[in-house]
């Protein structure tokens, strides 16, 4: 017979359990709803022992925060094949799949909680958006991006995170619809800066060459004809 003992962990590899222990409960409750004993608890450790391996709550939550950061760029990334709108709409899916799962941390990286320090939380924000900016870009195959492209694609990051923050409080609206919504964005976006700009107008014609006729821009384009024909005589 033999008596299960407890395995001792290394100081990264219980620096690691941490910040996924707290990253859990700050997915599901305002990090600052979070006591340092509730993660402790949850560790199955002792209080004394997480400030072991981290000075305060504020280090381990901005450990935390940086954890989530990184996967959330990760959900940015995808294989340059297939239609733009179909890759677009992917990574919108990923995108929401994070939000729902990680809620109040995803507010409060967002957002900044005011347990963290405004350059670090900026810092991890942008890395975020920075991420997400170099990964739409390479799927429309551009290295040095005009101005008015710039504008379009970092409107639409800030866009996309503004409308999962409002989504958050309610979720009054499906969030499928978002999804594609978010897709149709783009796509208008650019759009309204084709009708001012004829690098913008090409880019614009690249990105519908090869769209199917069920993809999500046809998509924006047949709801657009049918609006613009409603009530007409």
């Amino acid at each position: 017979m033999t008596t299960g003992v407890r395995r001792r962990m290394g100081v990264d590899e219980r620096r690691q359990q941490l910040i996924g222990v707290a990253l859990d409960l700050f997915s599901r409750r305002s990090p600052d709803d979070v006591s340092i004993d509730e993660i402790a608890s949850a560790a199955g450790i002792s209080r004394p022992l997480v400030y072991h391996y981290f000075p305060g709550k504020l280090s381990l939550y901005e450990a935390a925060l940086k954890r989530a950061s990184e996967e959330l760029a990760g959900r940015f990334v995808e294989p340059q094949e297939g239609p733009l709108g179909a890759r677009l709409l992917r990574v919108m899916r990923r995108f929401f799949d994070f939000v729902e799962e990680h809620g109040p941390g995803f507010s409060a990286l967002m957002r900044g909680g005011p347990a963290v320090g405004s350059t670090a939380t900026n810092a991890l924000i942008d890395s975020v958006r920075q991420a997400a900016y170099v990964q739409i870009l390479s799927h429309l195959r551009v290295e040095n991006p005009p101005a008015r492209l710039e504008l379009v694609v970092r409107s639409w990051i800030s866009l996309a995170e503004s409308t999962a923050l409002i989504w958050l409080d309610g979720r009054r609206i499906p969030r499928a619809e978002l999804e594609v919504q978010l897709v149709h964005d783009f796509a208008a976006l650019a759009a309204v800066s084709a009708a001012y700009d004829e690098e913008m107008g090409a880019l614009l014609r690249h990105m519908l060459k090869d769209e199917p006729a069920d993809g999500p821009f046809n998509d924006l384009v047949a709801r657009l004809i049918s609006l613009a024909s409603q009530d007409r005589p």
